[in-house]
């Protein structure tokens, strides 16, 4: 019997109620309940295929709605048996169990709609819409094509239009760059349309679909548009229906996520790479951040007081070297620096005016940025960063920035391990340094005093009990040299403002320094252990008056780059040759002498992240220069 007629359903509508019925084995209520919240409906269950078809013949069901698997069917075998007693009674397949051949197949069918069921939450009123029009509505079929967010059109065996719904009409009417309506394009052969497609993979899928009668399913791009479509076309002895959907942003994505498994591969390759060094990989990871960017510059940069050291530096000019200095409140990184973080400025006179009053933008024309800073141990060590002369016209991606913090990051950790690496090697020669020194150095005196203690016995003679007493005031010199070397060799934790023209009259008031006279000229202070950097003046001018003789001058003076300071001497000097040697463990010109002094020195400058080295004074005695000071 077939009551579902249009003239059936407006008046069903009208009436009180609309007689739903759903078919499906699961007894959750859930969709029930819906249609029971959602207006006039009465919906009857029916757990499987032959009980719903009782309903239908039964007359008293207005659309039926049902799942695709069934017990003792399917939902598309429902379909057709009812289309059989109910021609026109709306019928909307709701299920996740297909796929697009069944979705073609009950179109075939006549299915009034075919909806997917998840989400459920967000597909229940879809479905009451979908049921809605379907009672209220004779055209079924054109109202869920037109609903779908797929393209869809059909086409006859002469590869004439016979159906396309809005959204196929759209991409169809651009892609032959006309405004026709449906009516219009229905009968239109495809290839007059689009004889750009001819030569396409989309006509080969298509004639190939046709001439095999083979389901296809392919990706394309249609160039003319720039758009790439997910195709799958159904074939069928009357001709082809094809649904189709623009995939291009998918695409892209998916282009996107392989450049940047691309990149980050290509960055491993270079911080895994064991015979690069620091500065090569930091050139090459440069050069990584370059080419994604499209900068024409870039920096690994440190922070040296008031001044800004570029460390390793990309720069097609060739204006700025590694090791050149600008002052940093005249560059852009002295604000990511500040702020620990990350500065990113597309165009600098528009985002930050009060940057482009420094030098960096006014000499150096710099007019985009991106630089983050580099943290070493707790402490900003300097930015990495990336810049140009143009201002940038598209702002910086968050993969753009997540990519150099990516960067910056690995060269913190970086800086962090060879610190570590460098202090563990320190400590192991400190370790050897000493276990040289219990081994031979101490020995020597304690067998001094070993053997003087037997003669002592023999003969009583007072004088041996003389060097058994030098023996050991020597073993007690050499021990505290050496827990100063030890102790000396640590980084200082924590530096202070010290002024060097007061530790070196401190230093001086300590040392035995005859007629020997000191000269300080020195008014720079610099970050650093006052009572070590005491230590060091007061071996250094031990080492003075030792050699250069009682009436030595000493002269403490700064050095002309600002970044430390000298001890000098009018004495003999220090033969070239043997430079390289005097701050090595137990060197010594001297019987007395430990040869610890200048390794103390040594050490001790290191301590402050510095070094020491030795040439001529002016008056062609020994002048030891500190360098690399932290100016406070």
């Amino acid at each position: 019997m077939d009551r579902a007629n249009s003239v059936d359903r407006t008046r069903a509508l009208r009436e009180d109620t609309v007689d739903v019925l759903y078919v499906d084995p699961d007894t959750d209520s859930t969709v029930r309940d819906s249609f029971g919240d959602s207006g006039p409906f009465r919906v009857t269950h029916a757990a499987d295929a032959a009980t719903a078809l009782a309903h239908v013949t039964d007359g008293s069901t207005d659309c039926v709605v049902s799942e695709q698997d069934l017990p003792d069917g399917s939902g598309l075998s429902l379909l057709r048996s009812i289309r059989r007693r109910a021609p026109s009674l709306p019928f909307v397949l709701f299920t996740d169990d297909g796929s697009e051949t069944v979705a073609s197949e009950a179109i075939d069918a006549d299915v009034t709609g075919y909806l997917r069921r998840t989400p459920l939450e967000e597909q229940l009123p879809a479905l009451v819409t979908t049921v809605t029009e379907a009672v209220c509505r004779p055209d079924e079929q054109s109202a869920i094509l037109d609903r779908m967010t797929d393209a869809f059109f059909a086409l006859d065996v002469e590869w004439r239009f016979t159906y396309l719904n809005e959204r196929a009409r759209e991409i169809v009417c651009d892609a032959a760059d006309v405004d026709r309506s449906i009516e219009d394009l229905v009968g239109t052969r495809i290839w007059d349309l689009l004889p750009e497609v001819v030569g396409t993979e989309f006509y080969d899928q298509y004639t190939e679909a046709m001439d095999e009668q083979r389901v296809t399913t392919f990706e394309a791009e249609y160039e003319p548009l720039g758009t790439w479509f997910e195709v799958r076309a159904y074939p069928s002895l009357d001709g082809l229906s094809v649904y189709f959907q623009d995939v291009t942003d998918r695409k892209h994505r998916i282009e996107r996520l392989q450049e940047r498994e691309r990149i980050l591969k290509e960055m491993y390759r270079v911080v895994s790479e064991k015979t690069l060094s620091f500065e090569e990989q930091v050139d090459r990871l440069l050069s990584i951040g370059q080419s994604v960017l499209g900068t024409d510059y870039g920096a690994l940069s440190s922070r040296a007081g008031d001044e800004y050291v570029f460390e390793v530096v990309r720069d097609p000019t060739g204006d700025t070297q590694p090791g050149d200095r600008v002052s940093l409140d005249e560059t852009n990184c002295e604000r990511a620096i500040v702020t620990e973080e990350t500065l990113v400025l597309e165009d600098i006179a528009r985002d930050a005016p009060e940057l482009a009053e420094r030098a960096g933008y006014t000499d150096d024309g710099i007019a985009c940025y991106l630089g983050t800073p580099v943290v070493v141990e707790g402490e900003v060590y300097g930015t990495f960063c990336f810049y140009d002369r143009e201002p940038r016209a598209e702002p910086f991606s968050d993969w753009e920035i997540a990519l150099v913090e990516l960067l910056g990051n690995w060269v913190s950790y970086e800086q962090e391990r060879r610190r570590h690496q460098s202090e563990i090697a320190r400590e192991r020669n400190r370790l050897e340094e000493f276990a040289s020194v219990v081994s031979h150095d101490l020995r020597n005196p304690l067998s001094v005093a070993l053997g003087r203690i037997d003669v002592a016995r023999e003969t009583g003679d007072e004088e041996h009990f003389d060097a058994i007493e030098r023996s050991l005031q020597r073993m007690d010199t050499l021990i505290e040299d050496i827990l100063s070397v030890a102790r000396d060799g640590r980084t200082v934790a924590e530096p202070t403002p010290v002024d060097i023209e007061t530790v070196a009259e401190d230093a001086w008031a300590v040392v035995e320094s005859d007629e020997a006279t000191l000269r300080v000229d020195v008014d720079e202070r610099f970050l650093g252990d006052a009572t070590r950097l005491q230590q060091l003046l007061e071996n250094l001018f031990r080492n003075a008056v030792q050699h250069a003789g009682r009436g030595v001058v000493i002269t403490v003076g700064p050095l002309d780059e600002g970044t430390g300071f000298y001890v000098a001497d009018d004495g003999p000097g220090i033969p070239e040759d043997e430079r390289d040697d005097v701050f090595q463990s137990a060197y010594t010109t001297t019987d007395d002498g430990t040869g610890f002094g200048l390794k103390i020195v040594s050490e001790i400058a290191e301590a402050h992240e510095g070094c020491v080295t030795v040439t001529d004074s002016d008056d062609g005695g020994a002048r030891f220069e500190i360098r690399d000071l932290t100016v406070a």
